[in-house]
């Protein structure tokens, strides 16, 4: 079990979740900072202190994308599920909200929901290797002047402009960053990934969807201004003038679950027509 930085408001739900695992003969097994967190009793459905494991049956994340996303990352490569409840603002990858977790946790334990397979982002360069579910990002560092960054697929620059940074995103991570730059929404499914930039200095700059066998390479041109590299909104490292990281599409990566009619169009509704309408 993951959980988002404010227990209170996941208590209830944890609750719940105990009372369900020791009906169902499980044990809900929390490691050092989630026991720290929520102080659970110890007993037969709870294991406190316990290190992550990646051969449980699934996995239960309270909180926002960002904590379902800490979730993905930490199951990529298994089968291990991720059951994300949402206790963030948009939750666009919860399967379900809170209001719904009593009437529909019970569901996760009767294993009464399907897996969808999603894709990441694999990102090398000379500081280091991470996984990406949602997005790569580099920003211009504040007080420094805009960024000089340039993109190539293969052996073909494709596109440098002088902006606030850039964003490489996978389908799930389109509709965060990369949406917000004006880039194209990819549904779940759709084998590839997009480049956006972020407010490009340039009335001709646009995103460009690239197939999933294609290697993207990102470049800091600047002579003399570094930019910070993010990956699934954390920071990773910094990219200093001359430097370069390469971006791969790496295949079913994540678990997601998810219960009857949450598709990903109605998600699209939901959460953003819902948002674009209560303003």
């Amino acid at each position: 079990m993951l959980t988002h930085r404010r227990p209170a408001e996941t208590a209830p739900a944890i609750e719940l979740l105990v009372e369900l695992a020791e009906a169902a003969g499980a044990v809900l097994r929390l490691d050092a900072e989630e026991t720290r967190k929520h102080r659970l009793r110890p007993g037969p459905a709870v294991e406190l202190d316990a290190p992550v494991r990646r051969d449980v049956d699934i996995c239960f994340a309270l909180g926002g994308d960002g904590t379902i996303l800490t979730a993905l990352r930490t199951y990529a490569g298994t089968a291990v599920p991720v059951f994300g409840i949402n206790f963030g603002e948009i939750g666009f990858l919860a399967t379900i909200d809170r209001e719904a977790a009593f009437a529909q946790l019970g569901r996760a334990f009767d294993g009464e929901f399907e897996v969808l397979r999603l894709p990441g982002i694999a990102v090398s360069g000379a500081r280091g290797a991470w996984l990406a579910i949602n997005d790569v990002s580099m920003h211009r560092q504040p007080g420094n002047r805009v960024a000089d960054l340039a993109y190539a697929i293969g052996s073909d620059e494709v596109g440098r402009v002088r902006s606030d940074g850039l964003v490489v995103a996978t389908p799930a991570g389109s509709t965060g960053y990369n949406l917000a730059n004006g880039g194209p929404v990819m549904a779940w499914g759709v084998e590839g990934f997009v480049v956006s930039f972020i407010a490009p200095h340039s009335l001709t700059a646009r995103a460009l969807v690239v197939a999933p066998t294609d290697v993207v390479t990102v470049h800091n041109r600047s002579q003399e201004e570094p930019v910070d590299v993010t990956v699934d909104g954390r920071p990773v490292c910094t990219l200093p003038p001359g430097e370069q990281l390469e971006a791969r599409f790496a295949d079913r990566q994540g678990c997601l679950a998810q219960v009857e009619g949450a598709t990903f169009y109605h998600r699209l509704r939901e959460k953003f027509g819902r948002l674009a309408t209560a303003h």
